[in-house]
């Protein structure tokens, strides 16, 4: 862990704690009854549960669809370097029948030389 995340989960850290007192002076000061005071704490409690099912399913959903555009990536980059393998062993094939024909006609003109002699 760097020094830049001991930070940042210290800054977040100390949002927490300092959100966790002020709810708790919040309630012992509250100018409701107990009564009032739990439901309303029970219902801030299920509208945060259903946003953070919600962000939940949110980032399952972008998680899916940036799991599908990298393994969609990487096969146009495998196309690719597939392509560029073939254009490489295509190129080498080439060579390789211009040198052999080179050397046929070296040895051809060398056997014709050594006829004439």
């Amino acid at each position: 862990m760097t020094a830049e995340d001991r930070g940042s989960s210290g800054v977040v850290l100390s949002f927490l704690v300092g959100a966790l007192t002020g709810a708790a002076v919040a309630i012992l000061f509250a100018p409701r009854t107990g009564r009032e005071t739990r439901e309303m704490l029970g219902d801030h409690l299920r509208e945060s549960a259903e946003r953070g099912r919600q962000l939940g399913e949110q980032a399952m959903e972008r998680g899916r669809q940036l799991s599908e555009q990298a393994i969609e990536k990487g096969r146009e980059l495998a196309e690719d370097a597939g392509g560029l393998v073939d254009r490489q062993r295509e190129a080498i094939d080439r060579r390789r029948e211009r040198l052999a024909a080179a050397v046929e006609a070296g040895r051809q003109a060398f056997r014709e030389e050594k006829e004439k002699s």
